[in-house]
């Protein structure tokens, strides 16, 4: 399974083929999970009814995972990577956890995450898979 963060999803609504089209692919397989947070700052920047019924209507379809007490794990991983201070915010390692808790790959656009992650994989066994312009 995958995780697509909210800077991949922007591009598909926007109709970019470099991502809509592998992201199609995935969701055709069944490969995308839902989080709550990339569904929220997805619908944070909704700008018409339209992108908005969108948005809840693949938040409804797709499967989702437990997210118990992942913002305090996020905060812990935050903290023990000092990935604040490298510009990776809350929901950014509140997708990694995610991510790391149940083996996900993540899909993002976002330079800094992608640091993270290679930041965390070189120091743990977990490996985030996707590319910043594929998975």
């Amino acid at each position: 399974m995958t995780v697509v963060d909210t800077s991949v999803w922007i591009e598909y609504l926007r109709g970019n083929k470099e991502f809509s089209e592998p992201l199609i692919k995935l969701l055709n397989n069944r490969k995308v999970i839902a989080l709550s947070a990339v569904f929220g700052e997805l619908l944070q920047g909704a700008r018409t009814k339209r992108e908005n019924a969108i948005i809840l209507g693949f938040w409804e379809n797709l499967p989702h995972a437990s997210e118990n007490s992942l913002f305090i794990e996020a905060g812990n991983l935050s903290k023990e990577y000092s990935l604040i201070s490298n510009g990776v915010g809350l929901i950014d390692c509140y997708i990694l956890v995610f991510a790391m808790k149940y083996d996900f790959a993540v899909w993002t656009l976002d330079k800094k995450m992608q640091d993270a992650m290679d930041q965390i994989e070189t120091r743990t066994s977990n490996t985030f898979f996707c590319s910043m312009n594929h998975c």
